[in-house]
């Protein structure tokens, strides 16, 4: 699961990050506004964490944006200003959640769990399937019938995607910014070899499901009765 850290306090930012990071998520960061609404609007991430005051753009600015053009993923926006009208214009302007700084770690990854709880893609996926395929969240395990087998941090995290995507067609560009982040130096070739690992395991399990590569546009994750 990836989260955006939209924070202007540089340190506060990797603290999120390494906290969010220990506990099993995926964080990128972005220190002012204007980039924090590009990074938001590439519909990657799962949550967004978003400060109140920003250079370039303010929080409120960068939800009423995103909201505008249509982007629903779950926001939670962090302030130190308590005052009942700015959590009322943050609730307003579209944020699912409030927190106020200073806050616990624990009352932050309690928040971000409910966020994911309430988006219909990510609601009851502690096992995920596509055909005779079953990949479990918790221990990264892809199973077919009574074959199983470990997946790597980024296998899982690119099949993860393919699964809650399946039948549709993820760009190279996509599944690189998803799995990958913002400040990687991967490449294509990088996406490419991922999706040959994941197709010897899916023939390892001597699973029906296969990820096709459609020319020019990217790959998609189909039952095999399914694949053109």
């Amino acid at each position: 699961m990836r989260v955006l850290i939209v924070e202007d306090e540089v340190r506060l930012a990797a603290t999120l990050r390494d906290l969010l990071e220990l506990n099993g998520y995926t964080a990128d960061l972005s220190h002012d506004g204007e980039s924090g609404l590009d990074n938001a609007l590439t519909s990657i991430y799962d949550v967004v964490l978003l400060d109140v005051m920003l250079p370039k753009l303010n929080g409120f600015e960068v939800l009423r944006r995103l909201r505008a053009e249509g982007n629903a993923t779950p926001v939670l926006m962090l302030t130190a200003r308590s005052e009942l009208d700015d959590r009322v214009q943050g609730l307003d302007s579209g944020a699912d959640y409030y927190l106020t700084k200073p806050f616990e770690p624990k009352e932050l990854l309690a928040a971000i769990r409910a966020l994911t709880r309430r988006t219909p893609e990510l609601r009851d996926t502690a096992t995920l399937t596509c055909g005779d395929l079953k990949l479990e969240q918790s221990t990264f395990t892809l199973s077919c019938a009574e074959r199983s087998v470990r997946l790597s941090r980024k296998e899982f995290d690119m099949l993860e995607m393919l699964m809650l995507n399946q039948g549709l067609v993820l760009t190279k560009e996509k599944l690189l910014l998803k799995v990958w982040g913002y400040e990687s130096d991967a490449e294509d070739n990088n996406v490419e070899v991922y999706i040959s690992f994941l197709r010897r395991k899916l023939q390892h399990l001597r699973s029906t499901a296969k990820i096709i590569t459609l020319r020019m546009a990217g790959y998609s994750l189909v039952p095999e009765e399914e694949t053109p």
